[in-house]
């Protein structure tokens, strides 16, 4: 299988491809050693360099693991990104859907888990969105972009504070659609506004070690945009 250079770094991301297809068409099974670079190189008829760049790619993408002095082993034959570009076409609702889902069980988590580091990086972050907004908790039009990012931050942090590393790891990916979902909710006035007290009942479910309320008070600050998808959805 040729494949043809059209500038080194297009050829990488074309032998990626080659691989990731050959790994999620089953070519090679979990747990099996992939072959050599100068194999690979052979096979598809580009440098050892070339594979071994596209090889670190794989690896950084969670599909490969390399063992030194033992080879590259298959870790998995489903590509993350392909979940990410799932996740980036959803619509806000599926969007909201899965944060209740992931959100509330970290926060209740959170409250169980925190340190005091982790309230404080949200107070920061509550406190730079409350600097943005007007008394009725408006961000100006020219702010939202940061806005955003701060709401975000919060959210993040609350993620954080659960300390469970497998999901602060999917919320890491799934964070990028929550802030586009966000800007977009912001710019839309048929969307509620964000209300400051919603998110401060939050935190202070997580700072008073309380894992049910902490859970309750993240569905009650999610349910209200979700709802309010919802009924623009049933109107179109």
């Amino acid at each position: 299988m040729a494949l043809q250079a059209a500038g080194r770094q297009s050829l990488v991301d074309t032998v990626v491809d080659a691989l990731r297809s050959q790994l999620t068409a089953g070519e090679w099974k979990v747990g099996a050693r992939i072959p050599t670079e100068h194999a690979l190189a052979e096979q598809l008829q580009v440098g050892r360099n070339t594979v071994r760049e596209a090889v670190r790619v794989l690896v950084h993408a969670g599909m490969l693991r390399s063992r030194q002095g033992e080879g590259t082993f298959v870790v998995s034959t489903t590509d993350p990104g392909d979940i990410m570009r799932g996740i980036q076409r959803a619509g806000i609702r599926d969007v909201l859907e899965l944060r209740i889902a992931l959100e509330a069980e970290a926060a209740r988590l959170a409250a169980l888990r925190h340190r005091p580091e982790d309230l404080d990086r949200m107070r920061a972050a509550l406190d730079a969105v409350a600097d943005l907004a007007d008394a009725e908790g408006v961000p100006d039009s020219g702010d939202l972009e940061l806005y955003a990012d701060h709401d975000v931050a919060f959210h993040k942090a609350v993620v954080e504070a659960a300390h469970n590393t497998a999901l602060t790891a999917t919320y890491g990916w799934f964070s990028s659609s929550v802030r586009e979902a966000l800007v977009s909710a912001l710019d839309d006035q048929a969307m509620p506004r964000i209300v400051h007290g919603d998110h401060r009942a939050v935190l202070d479910a997580i700072a008073a070690g309380d894992p049910e309320a902490a859970e309750r008070a993240t569905r009650a600050l999610l349910d209200k945009p979700k709802r309010a998808v919802e009924a623009l959805l049933a109107d179109h």
